[in-house]
């Protein structure tokens, strides 16, 4: 028993502690799968966003891809470097066994609400933050992950409008075959690709769906298909109506744009680009978006 104690005390020990580390600042905010807090370290003053995960939703999440070393959300996240992709410093267990991730407090507002909004720090920097959202799936993608949520509420936008950063890999998956397989409908439904509703194969080309449905959003301030539950039924639309023309909304948009934006969201994976690199070549020369 005293080596059983032992054991015990030394991984309890190595969990985190967080009234011991830090002073939470302000509220928690609850997510589909996540709390997050925003906190300060009490030995260096340092400000931090603290993302605890909701141990049954997770352990559900990974019961799909039993036998299969799925990475978890905090290895995935301190992976990714790069300035358009929030940074995350370390991840682990808490004392009572749920995950968490240790990252950037990123000072902003949520791309979706500044849609809801209109918010006028957007107009004259859309075709800005789309470059800067297209360069953060990219790499995404080329540290050889699917993102599976792509959406404008996991983006986050600077206070002047200048820059964004892509948050949230919870449900992020290798892009591998054994995790690309039928069946797995997880996202947020609106930006659900026709094979994620309709349970087929996936790949990358579901992001570049998720990534056109975001875009659209950002440049027109509406969806392609108009919402009306807000649940699954509505991402049934994305393969039986075409979509609105995004020119409906912003009838001054450059026609390349509104064409390369129309590309990511087809039925068919194979008329998508094929890569965000693809999407970013056929944007190039574009200089800005008509505010008229």
């Amino acid at each position: 028993m005293k080596l059983l104690d032992k054991l015990a005390a030394f991984f309890k020990s190595n969990r985190l502690d967080i009234p011991a580390r830090f002073e939470r600042i302000r509220e928690s905010i609850t997510g589909t799968m996540s709390e997050f807090m925003v906190v300060r370290e009490h030995s260096t003053g340092r400000v931090y966003g603290l993302k605890i995960l909701d141990k049954e939703k997770q352990e559900f999440f990974d019961s799909r891809f039993a036998g299969l070393k799925r990475p978890c959300e905090g290895e995935i996240a301190c992976s990714m470097k790069h300035p358009n992709v929030a940074e995350a410093y370390e991840h682990g267990l808490l004392v009572n066994g749920q995950q968490y991730v240790l990252m950037e407090m990123v000072e902003g507002r949520g791309l979706q609400a500044m849609c809801n909004d209109h918010d006028p720090h957007l107009e004259g920097e859309q075709l800005n933050l789309l470059r800067q959202m297209a360069e953060s799936l990219a790499y995404v993608h080329d540290q050889g992950y699917i993102h599976r949520d792509i959406c404008s509420r996991n983006f986050i936008v600077s206070r002047d409008g200048k820059t964004v950063k892509l948050i949230d890999f919870g449900l992020s998956l290798p892009a591998k075959p054994e995790f690309m397989t039928a069946g797995n409908r997880t996202g947020t439904p609106n930006y659900m690709s026709p094979e994620i509703v309709r349970r087929r194969p996936t790949d990358q080309r579901s992001d570049i769906f998720a990534f056109g449905v975001t875009a659209y959003r950002l440049c027109g301030y509406e969806l392609p298909w108009i919402a009306q539950t807000g649940t699954g039924k509505d991402a049934l639309q994305h393969d039986t109506i075409a979509p609105r023309d995004i020119k409906a909304f912003r009838p001054y948009i450059d026609p390349r744009l509104a064409k390369a934006i129309h590309s990511c969201i087809q039925v068919n994976p194979k008329d998508r680009p094929q890569t965000m690199r693809d999407f970013l070549t056929l944007i190039m020369g574009i200089k800005e978006i008509d505010t008229r």
